[in-house]
C-alpha cells in the first residue's frame, strides 16, 4: 500500500495502520481498537476513522464483524485444509477406544495441557455474573434450589430456551424440552431411545471420540461416513450406507463439528432430514457449537428442517457459558419424547436444581446475547493466532483445518508422522493434545491431531507451539500404513 501527499488524511492514516499489521503488531484475527478510540488516539474525527477502516476493509487488510467491530483479516493460508477421507468401510465396526484414551487422558495428567481440552478459558466466561445470578437465585428462592425439580426440568428454563430457537431457525414451545446433565447425556438419552446393543449408527469421520465412546458404552457399532473438513458429511455416501445395511439412527454434529469444524449448509441440512425422513432414520444433532459462529449470522440447525419428528436436537451451555453447571437439553417433540422423559427419570430423576436456577437467572438478567458476541470474537481470533502459529512452527506440508465457528484445529502432518510418539514426547515438556486415532473407530488418522483454541493467546501458547512444532519437525514418518 502506497501513499501520496496528495492523499486524504484517512489514507494517510490507513497507511500507518497497514504498516502495524505488516510488522506484526496487529496480528490476523485479532480485534483492532474500537472507533472512538482511533479518534481519540491519532485526534481525527469519527468519520475520518471510519473512513479508514472502511479504507482497510476494501483493501482485504481489515474485516468487519457485526456488533463485534473490525479485525485483521486472516491471511491465506500457505498450505490446504486436510483432505476428505476416502473410506472404505462398508459396515459397522465395534468400537474399542476407551482403554486408549483413558491412557492417554491420563497421562496428561497433571501437565500444562491448553491444547486438549475442548472448554473455553475462564477468563473468557462471564463468572462474576454467574456468581451473582447464583446469589440472587439463593436470596430469592433458597428452599427450592436445594429440592428435586422436575424430571423434564425448571420450566422457567424450558421456555427462556424455546424463545431462542428462532436463531437456529426452529420454533419450540417449552413442552419440547427436557433438560439433562450436560450435552452428553442428552446424546446418550437418544441414543438409547432410538437403539438398542448391537445396532448400527452412522457418524461422521472423524468425530468427536466422546461420541464414540458413547456408542461403545451402549453397545452399539459405528458406521463412519466421509466428511469434508468444510463442507461437512457426504450425503451421498451416506444414502448409499442405507442402501447397504440397516442403520439404527445417526449421531451427527452438523454445526462446527469436533474435530473438523466443518459445517454443512443450509442446504445441505435439508436435504439430510428430507433423506433420513424417507428412510425413516432418526438424526441425533448434537449442536454444541452451535452459536458459536465467526461469520454475520448463525448456521440453522437440521432441527428446522424437521416436520415429522426424526431429528432429536441436542446442546448444552457447556461451551459458551458455564462448562462445570453440566446444563443441557433435548428438543424433540411428539415421536420420542415421551420416552425420553421415561429414560431421563430412570437415569438420574432429574438435573441439579441450582445450576438450572442460576442458568435461568443469567439469561434473564445477565447480557447472554452480549456476552456471545464477545466470546465469538474471542474463539475467532484465537483460532487464527493458533492456525498461523502452527504454519510457523510446523513441518511444511502440514495441513490445518479453517473452521467458520467453534474453537477446535485438525491438523494433518506430513510424511505419515506418528501422532502418538508425538504426543508422548510432547508430555515431556508438559505439552498435551489429542491423538488423531482417537476420533475414530477404525485405525484411521495416525498422523492427525487434534488442537484446541479456548485459551486467550498468549506468549506461553505460542511457545508451547512452537515445541510441539519442534518436536513434529524432527519425528520420522510412522512405519505404520494410515487409512
Amino acid at each position: 500500500m502506497t501513499v501520496t501527499t496528495k492523499d486524504p488524511l484517512y489514507v494517510s492514516l490507513a497507511h500507518t495502520l497497514h504498516e502495524l499489521v505488516t510488522q506484526g503488531v496487529w496480528q490476523p484475527g485479532e480485534r483492532v481498537p474500537s472507533l472512538r478510540h482511533l479518534s481519540r488516539e491519532h485526534r481525527v474525527s469519527l468519520s475520518t476513522a471510519f473512513q479508514t477502516y472502511t479504507y482497510l476493509e476494501n483493501k482485504g487488510v481489515l474485516e468487519a464483524r457485526p456488533r463485534s467491530g473490525y479485525f485483521v483479516r486472516p491471511r491465506a493460508h500457505p498450505a490446504p485444509a486436510p483432505s476428505a477421507p476416502t473410506l472404505s468401510a462398508t459396515t459397522g465396526a465395534e468400537v474399542r477406544i476407551s482403554e486408549q484414551l483413558a491412557a492417554v487422558l491420563e497421562a496428561q495428567a497433571g501437565h500444562h495441557a491448553p491444547f486438549a481440552v475442548a472448554v473455553p478459558s475462564l477468563a473468557l466466561l462471564p463468572v462474576a455474573r454467574l456468581q451473582k445470578a447464583v446469589t440472587k437465585v439463593l436470596r430469592a428462592a433458597a428452599g427450592p434450589s436445594v429440592g428435586y425439580e422436575l424430571t423434564v426440568g425448571n420450566a422457567l428454563l424450558r421456555r427462556q430456551i424455546a424463545q431462542q430457537a428462532p436463531r437456529w431457525g426452529g420454533t419450540l414451545t417449552a413442552d419440547d424440552l427436557i433438560i439433562t446433565s450436560g450435552c452428553l447425556e442428552a446424546l446418550n438419552l437418544c441414543l438409547r431411545a432410538v437403539t438398542r446393543p448391537g445396532d448400527t449408527v452412522a457418524v461422521e469421520s472423524p468425530t468427536y471420540y466422546g461420541l464414540l465412546q458413547s456408542l461403545e458404552n451402549l453397545g452399539l457399532k459405528a458406521l463412519e461416513i466421509a466428511t469434508h473438513p468444510q463442507t461437512g458429511v457426504d450425503l451421498d455416501e451416506l444414502e448409499a450406507a442405507f442402501q447397504r445395511q440397516p442403520v439404527a439412527a445417526c449421531l451427527f454434529v452438523p454445526t462446527f463439528n469436533n474435530p473438523l469444524g466443518s459445517c454443512l449448509s443450509d442446504d445441505k441440512k435439508q436435504q439430510l432430514v428430507t433423506l433420513l425422513t424417507r428412510w425413516a432414520v432418526p438424526l441425533i444433532e448434537d449442536d454444541i457449537y452451535g452459536e458459536l459462529y465467526f461469520g454475520p449470522a448463525r448456521p440453522k440447525a437440521c432441527k428446522a428442517f424437521d416436520t415429522e419428528g426424526w431429528v432429536l436436537l441436542c446442546s448444552s451451555f457447556s461451551k459458551q457459558l458455564a462448562p462445570g453447571y453440566r446444563v443441557g437439553w433435548i428438543a424433540a417433540s411428539g415421536r420420542f419424547r415421551a420416552q425420553l422423559e421415561r429414560l431421563k427419570f430412570m437415569h438420574n430423576l432429574a438435573t441439579a436444581t441450582l445450576p438450572q436456577l442460576a442458568v435461568s437467572e443469567f439469561l434473564a438478567h445477565g447480557r447472554y446475547d452480549h456476552h456471545l458476541r464477545q466470546l465469538r470474537a474471542a474463539f475467532a481470533a484465537q483460532v487464527q493466532q493458533t492456525t498461523q502459529a502452527i504454519y510457523r512452527y510446523f513441518p511444511a506440508g502440514t495441513r490445518v483445518t479453517q473452521p467458520s465457528g467453534g474453537f477446535v484445529l485438525w491438523v494433518e502432518l506430513p510424511d505419515a508422522r506418528d501422532a502418538f510418539e508425538l504426543h508422548r514426547q510432547a508430555l515431556r515438556q508438559g505439552i498435551g493434545f489429542v491423538p488423531g486415532p482417537l476420533f475414530s473407530a477404525q485405525p484411521r488418522y495416525r498422523n492427525c491431531l487434534r488442537i484446541t483454541c479456548g485459551q486467550p493467546w498468549s506468549p506461553d501458547l505460542e511457545q508451547s507451539l512452537g515445541v510441539l512444532g519442534g518436536i513434529a519437525q524432527q519425528l520420522l514418518p510412522s512405519p505404520r500404513d494410515v487409512a
